[in-house]
């Protein structure tokens, strides 16, 4: 399977207030994951790709509550939010067998989630187009981050090992596939989520909506009593 083309131009310029404030947010997270990691891609993706999990669980969750107390249709929100959830998670259990994160990392994620979950939970509540402009933010630089951490292995600083089990089956690559297509649909991933929030804060903002990047295709993971 080839990755869809990544458009690595995409970036939403901030206008208003709250689009600054998400903007600003994410550059300072931006710094801290350069300052702690520096070029340790793989370690940094099991630390980022846990944070990037969390949103899409929690804007599911509130639109989830929101739509039973109005008793309205969510307008595929819920499905979305819930799938983007799923699908960074899946990227973390890939990275997980890339990296082999070191006792002091899973602290890190642990400490780092719990922050991060309630900070997000609060902002959601309080401004859930700010909450969704800080994901598409984030996703922007993720889509970078794997860029450069395709330059990387392109030029022989890091090794281009073969793919995970894991993501051969979830991607349903080849058993041939390296670390290097691994990270072709993981970035293209991150490009589906980067405008599918920026359109979710957009719509919120009673803007107009831009084009969406394909989104690799993947495994439905079934639940367990499915195949009982």
């Amino acid at each position: 399977m080839t990755a869809p083309h990544v458009d690595l131009s995409v970036h939403h310029r901030p206008q208003a207030v709250s689009d600054r404030i998400a903007f600003g947010f994410v550059r300072v997270l931006r710094f801290c994951a350069d300052t702690f990691f520096a070029k340790r891609y793989g370690h940094r993706a099991v630390v980022l790709e846990t944070v990037a999990a969390v949103p899409g669980m929690v804007g599911a969750t509130l639109n989830h509550l929101k739509c039973l107390r109005r008793m309205e249709d969510d307008r595929g929100w819920i499905k979305t939010l819930m799938d983007e959830a799923e699908n960074e998670r899946m990227h973390l259990m890939t990275f997980i067998e890339v990296s082999k994160p070191t006792a002091f990392e899973r602290f890190v994620v642990v400490a780092v989630q719990w922050v991060f979950y309630l900070f997000f939970f609060g902002l959601y509540l309080v401004s859930s187009r700010t909450a969704h402009r800080v994901v598409g933010y984030f996703e922007e630089e993720a889509v970078i981050s794997y860029t450069n951490y395709l330059q990387e292995i392109d030029e022989g600083r890091s090794e281009n090992l073969p793919a995970p089990a894991l993501a051969r089956r979830y991607w349903d690559l080849p058993a041939t596939a390296t670390l290097r297509d691994v990270i072709e649909v993981v970035r293209a991933d991150e490009a589906h989520h980067r405008d599918v929030n920026h359109g979710f804060a957009n719509e919120l903002a009673g803007l107009p909506s831009g084009p969406v990047a394909a989104c690799p295709p993947h495994v439905v993971l079934e639940p367990i009593w499915k195949s009982a």
